[in-house]
């Protein structure tokens, strides 16, 4: 494992999982190096280098989606481990078979991983997906999959765009329900009909209202941090990060 790749701070018995950063692979410049995402205009062959490069250091295969900022789930077995097998258009997924790692691609989008008695997921929350039900569509998932409730699942927020760095207009504000008028702790006035969202902090109090009690992480900035970690938004053209979670054995 990368010593600069991150790793969730929980105790879940049979899973493992991690966040890799921008450091540790092949990709040249401005995708240097450990792009994990095909078609942003990296050389193919290295990102499917820094791809292998993940499988073997984590033991599983991580099965990548088509991410659309939706709220669609994907039960995923070793069918999606078939050559040819297709790519799901989806933000979330879930299994509850060892060696395939769930998957969330970012570059300043929110990626929650879940760990659950004999279950795990991945979830791909931008604003967007955050705003429609991502989370808590992938947490159903998970509990259904594992047949737990949310108070036994343990979830973990990897890095994203921070609240200091996030600026939104009143599209955002209303996806979420809040009126501008309204004093909110996750969306703090900046400027004129601007303001700085909290999107860790949002997933949080989702997690939390669903039934959560073990949520960790998300306290790490793409924007400020630009040697360690992607961001589109500061650059533009720049390669894509993955939280990856996967069962490494019996959990029961």
């Amino acid at each position: 494992m990368h010593p600069d790749w991150l790793i969730p701070d929980w105790h879940a018995r049979g899973v493992g999982a991690v966040m890799t950063t921008r450091r540790g692979g092949f990709s040249q410049a401005p995708f240097d190096s450990m792009n994990i995402r095909d078609g942003l205009g990296d050389d193919t062959e290295a990102v499917h280098s820094n791809q292998r490069l993940l499988a073997e250091t984590i033991g599983a295969t991580p099965v990548y989606l088509n991410q659309v900022h939706g709220t669609t789930v994907v039960r995923l077995t070793a069918a999606d481990l078939r050559p040819g097998a297709p790519v799901h258009d989806a933000d979330a997924s879930v299994t509850t078979e060892p060696g395939i790692a769930c998957t969330a691609q970012v570059a300043d989008c929110l990626p929650v991983l879940f760990a659950a008695p004999g279950a795990v997921g991945a979830a791909h929350a931008g604003w967007r997906g955050l705003a429609a039900g991502v989370v808590e569509a992938a947490l159903k998932a998970v509990c259904e999959a594992a047949s737990c409730s949310p108070d036994q699942v343990q979830a973990w927020l990897g890095a994203s765009i921070g609240p200091t760095r996030f600026e939104v207009g009143v599209d955002v504000l209303d996806a979420f329900n809040v009126h501008p008028a309204v004093t909110s702790p996750r969306f703090k006035a900046h400027a004129e009909r601007k303001w700085m969202a909290d999107l860790p902090g949002l997933a949080r109090d989702r997690l939390s209202a669903l039934g959560v009690r073990s949520v960790s992480g998300g306290h790490w900035c793409t924007v400020d941090d630009a040697p360690r970690f992607f961001s589109f938004r500061r650059d533009r053209v720049t390669g894509r990060m993955v939280a990856v979670a996967w069962l490494t054995g019996p959990a029961r």
